[in-house]
């Protein structure tokens, strides 16, 4: 509204204010005053009648050619608005329009991420496997050693005994 002021000057102030208070109650009271006024002169012999109701017929008659103008320059600064306003309404939408996209493509990413990290659980799980796998294998590895080592032993203990019955039957 401040634009329009500056852009438009003083009539459009005057108008805006003019338009504002022709709606008020107080300018209801005054034109009621008025125009009673305007009535009862004749009737007190003041004025005579005719030219009472020339004058009022004048008054009245600019008066409502001032308020249609003021109206019309009231609708004009609105539809100036409205004008505004549309632009703006326009701009949101298209703003919500690239919004909806920057989702669109956000979601997709997350879609594309989720994927990625269940194949990383994948590989997770796999890896896991291959750990358990290798553990197995390295106690199958040890328990081995383990039993020819046991093995060994008794032929070298074997081997002993042998050697000793040779010994003794020589």
């Amino acid at each position: 509204m401040t634009a329009l002021k500056n852009k438009n000057g003083s009539s459009q102030d005057l108008s805006l204010r003019a338009t504002k208070w022709i709606g008020t109650s107080a300018s209801l009271f005054i034109h009621t005053i008025i125009f009673i006024i305007a009535i009862v002169l004749p009737y007190l012999k003041i004025v005579p009648m005719d030219e009472v109701l020339l004058v009022l017929t004048t008054v009245v008659s600019l008066e409502a050619i001032y308020l249609a103008i003021f109206i019309q320059m009231s609708v004009n600064r609105h539809n100036e608005s409205l004008e505004e306003v549309e632009k703006n309404i326009d701009e949101i939408q298209e703003d919500v329009e690239e919004i909806t996209t920057d989702v669109d493509e956000v979601s997709k990413d997350i879609d594309e991420i989720q994927e990625d990290v269940d194949e990383i659980q994948e590989d997770v799980d796999e890896i896991s496997k291959n750990i358990d796998e290798i553990q197995e294998d390295e106690e199958m590895e040890i328990h081995t050693k383990t039993t020819l080592e046991k093995i060994e032993q008794g032929i070298k203990q074997l081997s002993i005994e042998i050697e000793k019955l040779k010994a003794e039957g020589k």
